[in-house]
């Protein structure tokens, strides 16, 4: 019901954003070019490069601005957005934009991309952009751009979960729903309607189909009781009339949920995960680029690290385990050996150091570790490896740390939903103490990760990794 509207108002706003960027595009060129030499010549000594060599670059921008803004704005069907945070997510994107065009054009050393100009293209894109939100939700004319076609809604029931269909309905007026009423499904003598008009009942409800406006009706009753609405479908079908079922057979549970149809079969879906394709694939998308790029770039460290580990101890240089990835899918994570050979067969010997609870191991002065290994487990350059293992499709960068199979063998049934998710090199755990939390804060925080994931998340999360990686804390 909602995910049409807000597809027809995402196109829309689609047209506007392309339009927005291009002038902001354009005006900062002008600016750069024109007006900021004239003002602060000592600054800017010189204009850029033509416009017409900048139009390749706005080639980039646009559809570079347009899948960042699809990924921030993904959200549940129905959710609303307070005014600012929609503001602030726009000016995210002009200033996530703007960042990974000005890295792109270091590392592949586009001298005529001026920063500058960049910085201007930002503050103008997210300002504009931001105006723009703030123009469609606090101005009549931006409401009435905004607002999708009107499409009249019969919500059929009078019990609880038909009072909050009919709230959700009136409380998105600006994506064309209106309530016309409730109809009384059951004939009840005292019908709760939440201070909704009742239209009728089931009876009457027909009549209503032939003489009035009725875009939808909704079946918001008690699943037992839907075998008896089968005459409201087939009149409904019969006029045209779209129906749709409030489903929740299981109250108690709250999941991602998702109706498909397998061959002409309708599944409802319950999810502990995210369901977002689009978001996902950009997820891995963006998995594949960066683990490539890093593997390509850091490989003279790989090659120093290599041999320190190589010339510290007696062992191989990687170390291959055994773990549990998506729905306990095992696969072998690779590492840098940062412990003597045959490690694994003394962990019975150092047991007594382990600091954290729970099934999991982790001893800061295990004296197994090397010398060499110390040093790669502080700077965590010893999970570099597992940029292949990205690549190979069994880790992501972001996501729950991949437990080994004793340790998801002791796991209580609450705890065994973090592998719902494909594991990651990082995640809230890594950026939030590490070996400081007890086992059951990790636990914890991995399911926060999974039930609020957003492509925004894992921004924030890589972002702050780095400043917890160099400051070592919690490292083991």
């Amino acid at each position: 019901m909602l995910r049409e509207p807000a597809r027809l108002i995402a196109y829309r706003r689609l047209l506007l954003d392309v339009a927005l960027t291009t002038g902001s595009f354009l005006l900062a060129h002008q600016l750069r070019s024109h007006v900021l030499p004239r003002v602060w010549p000592e600054l800017f000594p010189g204009g850029l490069y033509p416009l017409a060599d900048y139009l390749p670059l706005l080639a980039v921008v646009l559809p570079l601005w347009m899948l960042l803004l699809a990924a921030h704005r993904l959200a549940a069907p129905g959710e609303v957005l307070s005014l600012r945070r929609e503001a602030f997510k726009e000016m995210r994107v002009a200033l996530l934009g703007v960042l990974v065009i000005a890295a792109a054009g270091y590392l592949l050393r586009l001298e005529f991309i001026s920063r500058p100009f960049l910085l201007l293209f930002g503050v103008i894109n997210g300002v504009v952009l931001a105006a723009a939100r703030i123009f469609e939700r606090r101005t009549a004319l931006g409401r009435k751009l905004a607002e999708a076609p009107e499409r009249v809604v019969v919500v059929v029931g009078c019990g609880d979960e038909a009072v909050a269909v009919a709230h959700q309905v009136t409380a998105h007026r600006a994506w064309g729903l209106r309530l016309l009423g409730l109809v009384d499904a059951d004939g009840c003598a005292s019908p709760q309607t939440g201070g909704f008009p009742l239209v009728g009942g089931v009876a009457d409800l027909f009549e209503r189909l032939a003489r009035e406006v009725v875009d939808e009706v909704v079946l918001a009753v008690p699943t037992r009781q839907l075998g008896e609405l089968e005459p409201v479908l087939l009149r409904c079908q019969e006029l045209g009339v779209r129906v749709r079922v409030a489903l929740r057979p299981f109250p108690h549970l709250r999941p991602h949920v998702e109706v498909e149809a397998l061959n002409g079969i309708p599944l409802l879906t319950f999810a502990t995960s995210p369901i977002a394709p689009f978001a996902l694939f950009v997820k891995r998308v963006v998995d594949v680029a960066f683990a490539a790029a890093a593997l390509l770039l850091l490989a003279p460290l790989w090659l120093v690290i290599a041999a320190a580990v190589r010339l510290g101890s007696r062992g191989p240089v990687l170390y291959r385990q055994v773990r549990c990835g998506l729905h306990g899918r095992r696969f072998v994570l690779l590492k840098f050996r940062t412990m003597v050979e045959n490690a694994d067969r003394m962990r019975a010997e150092v047991e007594h150091l382990n600091v954290m609870d729970g099934p999991v191991f982790k001893a800061p002065a295990d004296p197994r570790v090397t010398g060499v290994g110390r040093l790669l487990r502080r700077a965590s350059l010893d999970e570099l490896p597992q940029l292949v293992n990205v690549l190979r499709g069994d880790m992501a960068l972001v996501g729950p740390r991949p437990p080994i199979p004793e340790e998801v063998e002791q796991y209580e049934p609450w705890q065994r939903r973090r592998l719902a998710m494909k594991p990651g090199i990082t995640c809230l755990w890594q950026i939030s103490g590490r070996s400081n939390l007890d086992f059951a804060t990790w636990m914890e925080l991995d399911l926060a990760y999974i039930d609020h994931w957003s492509l925004w998340l894992d921004t924030k999360i890589m972002a702050l990794t780095v400043p917890a990686v160099f400051s070592g804390r919690g490292a083991a």
